[in-house]
C-alpha cells in the first residue's frame, strides 16, 4: 500500500508538472500583431525622395497631396470662371476712357 501511494504521488506530480508547463506556455505574452507595419511589398518612401512614383509614397502623404491638388484645381477653376471676368471689364473700361 505504501508503494501504491508513493507511485500515485509521483504520477500526480508528473501530471501537475506537465499541466503547469502547458499553462505557463499559454500564459506567455506573445507580440502577435505588434510587429510594426506591413512588410509585404516594396517599402513606402516619402514624396520628396521619389516624386515620380506615386505607388511608392506613404499613404498619408499621398492623401494630403491628392486633396491639395483637387483643392487647387477647384480654386483655379473658380477663379478662372468668376474672378477673371471682373478684371477684363475694368481693363475694357480703362481702354475706353483712354481713347
Amino acid at each position: 500500500m505504501a508503494l501504491w501511494t508513493r507511485e500515485a504521488a509521483l504520477n500526480l506530480t508528473r501530471v501537475s508538472a506537465a499541466r503547469s508547463s502547458i499553462t505557463s506556455g499559454a500564459l506567455l505574452q506573445r507580440r502577435g500583431l505588434a510587429s510594426g507595419g506591413d512588410h509585404h511589398g516594396p517599402a513606402k518612401v516619402d514624396i520628396w525622395k521619389d516624386p515620380t512614383h506615386p505607388g511608392n509614397w506613404k499613404e498619408e502623404q499621398f492623401v494630403v497631396l491628392s486633396l491639395s491638388g483637387w483643392g487647387l484645381l477647384f480654386y483655379g477653376g473658380y477663379k478662372l470662371f468668376t474672378g477673371g471676368k471682373k478684371a477684363d471689364k475694368k481693363e475694357e473700361q480703362e481702354a475706353a476712357i483712354s481713347q
